[in-house]
């Protein structure tokens, strides 16, 4: 008894998506085209612009409040955000992490839980390190310069 093989197949299953399951090995030339139309953004850059947007915030928190302990705060605030960022890059970006699939995602669980980890150290200590402590300065440097991940995103879509 033969088995129809259109009862065996996914209902659901539009004829475009079969075709996508296996698709076809990309050429030189198209890798090469899709790499220039489509580059890699690189984490550093991300990082330049963290450090520039956390720089901005800190000069005009300086000017605003007619005080250095805001300006202070806020430079602090964005190097909560940029140095382990950066770690995390310098981590991300070593050899081992890009050995294999399996060892690149345990390298990112890895440099993210270091990044946490420093941030959370950063802002403890904050009180101890900055004097004249300004917390909204310093979280709304923290909170611009994390937001600049989204900008840098859009940055590449373009």
């Amino acid at each position: 008894m033969a088995i129809d093989r259109k009862l065996l197949a996914d209902p659901w299953q539009d004829e475009d998506d079969a075709a996508d399951l296996h698709p076809e090995p990309l050429s030189r030339e198209q890798a090469r085209d899709l790499r220039r139309r489509k580059p890699q953004l690189s984490p550093w850059r991300v990082i330049l612009a963290q450090t520039v947007v956390g720089t901005v915030v800190a000069l005009l928190a300086a000017l605003i409040t007619g005080g250095a302990a805001a300006g202070w705060s806020a430079l602090y605030g964005a190097a909560t955000a940029v140095l382990p960022s950066a770690l995390m890059a310098r981590g991300m970006t070593s050899r081992f992490g890009s050995m294999s699939p399996g060892a690149g995602a345990v390298s990112f669980m890895l440099w993210e839980s270091v990044k946490i980890a420093v941030s959370v150290v950063m802002l403890l200590l904050a009180p101890k390190l900055v004097q004249s402590l300004s917390w909204p300065a310093l979280l709304v440097a923290l909170a611009l310069c994390i937001k600049t991940y989204w900008v840098a995103l859009l940055w590449r879509g373009r």
